[in-house]
């Protein structure tokens, strides 16, 4: 195994750092840069201190203009940005899928109700890549990479990696994201599925701050 240099400062010592596992992936290149590990968060705190090869910032409300944009601001990484899909349909998806492109973004990704029509009106005026979510075994994937969808995102909880293999099976090259789920072991098994690249859900700050509390008032105790 190539031995590969960790440089690490003193204030970033404790960054979170995605299981070393999912570099058993394959990896999808997007404009030049591969990846193979996605952080799951919106979370600007988290997202410029986690090691992930992108982001991919989805999250339950409403997609808007000036939270992509702070997104944006705070990666330094590839960003893969909900645009809805969901509750938000139609033109409006289009705009925000534009909006984010305009912002930088490295692509959009819509969400798993997302209509067939309204991933090709999408691909239409987008230049970036069209990730769209799988939940379920059942959904026409060729329909939805006929209608412009590039990239496979499977979350299907504990039915993830059965998706991903009954995917892989009948598509031996379209681009597979995945959740890993809570192991390095599930992370593994997703991987040999199919899946190209992994989503990683990392603890939230209020987490951190709880182990780090608790280190404090032991050290505040002695």
């Amino acid at each position: 195994m190539t031995y590969i240099p960790d440089i690490k400062g003193n204030l970033r010592r404790h960054m979170i750092e995605v299981p070393e596992v999912i570099q058993k992936a394959s990896g999808i290149r997007v404009f030049g840069k591969l990846i193979k590990s996605l952080a799951f968060t919106t979370d600007v705190a988290v997202i410029k201190n986690i090691n992930a090869d992108a982001i991919i910032a989805v999250y339950p409300f409403t997609p808007q203009p000036a939270i992509t944009s702070a997104l944006a601001g705070a990666a330094n990484v590839p960003m893969f940005c909900g645009v809805g899909g969901g509750r938000t349909t139609g033109k409006r998806v289009v705009n925000l899928a534009l909006d984010a492109e305009f912002e930088g973004a490295f692509g959009v990704v819509l969400n798993a109700p997302t209509s067939n029509e309204t991933i090709r009106a999408v691909s239409e005026v987008v230049d970036i890549p069209i990730i769209i979510t799988v939940v379920s075994e059942h959904r026409d994937i060729k329909a939805r990479l006929d209608a412009g969808a590039q990239i496979l995102n499977v979350s299907g909880a504990s039915k993830t990696i059965d998706i991903v293999k009954k995917i892989r099976d009948a598509n031996p090259y379209v681009p597979i994201i995945a959740t890993g789920g809570p192991t390095e072991e599930t992370i593994l098994a997703t991987i040999e599925a199919g899946a190209n690249a992994i989503t990683y859900t990392p603890p939230t700050p209020g987490e951190l701050f709880h182990d780090l509390m608790a280190k404090y008032r032991e050290q505040l105790a002695e």
